[in-house]
């Protein structure tokens, strides 16, 4: 137990008199990249960690719902991903814009923007901008 402690302690986790273990979400991600290397079991990586099979679990859990950030994996040479060119043009949805006593409007396709008619010229033109800005 003592040994494994110090394995633990070395790894940034705080064990308390009492038993109980804060793990550092960085900790706590390298045991699941652990889990889910080819082979590996949570049975053996939760052994490894003096954890509870099923919190390792929960832990991944965590990382599906994108709550637990994992490490990008290491790798030995560089990986490309294949370039997808979009050519077809997007249809231009309607744009009106309105200035008057109750203010300025703006529409892009179903988007409805409605500002003070105080509002700054450079708001507005970063907020067209914004909204003219589509990715294909």
């Amino acid at each position: 137990m003592c040994a494994q402690n110090s394995f633990l302690r070395s790894l940034g986790v705080e064990i308390y008199a009492s038993g109980h273990r804060r793990w550092p979400d960085d900790v706590r991600a390298r045991a699941v990249v652990e889990a889910l290397e080819p082979g590996a079991t949570v049975n053996a990586v939760a052994e490894r960690f003096d954890l509870q099979p099923n919190q390792l679990s929960a832990w991944r859990r965590l990382a599906q719902q994108g709550k637990l950030v994992l490490p990008a994996p290491e790798i030995e040479e560089p990986v490309f991903a294949p370039l997808v060119v979009c050519e077809v043009e997007p249809e231009e949805p309607p744009r009106e814009m309105v200035h008057g006593d109750e203010g300025i409007r703006i529409v892009v396709g179903e988007v409805r923007i409605e500002l003070a008619s105080d509002t700054p010229a450079r708001r507005i033109a970063e907020i067209v901008y914004a909204l003219g800005s589509r990715p294909c």
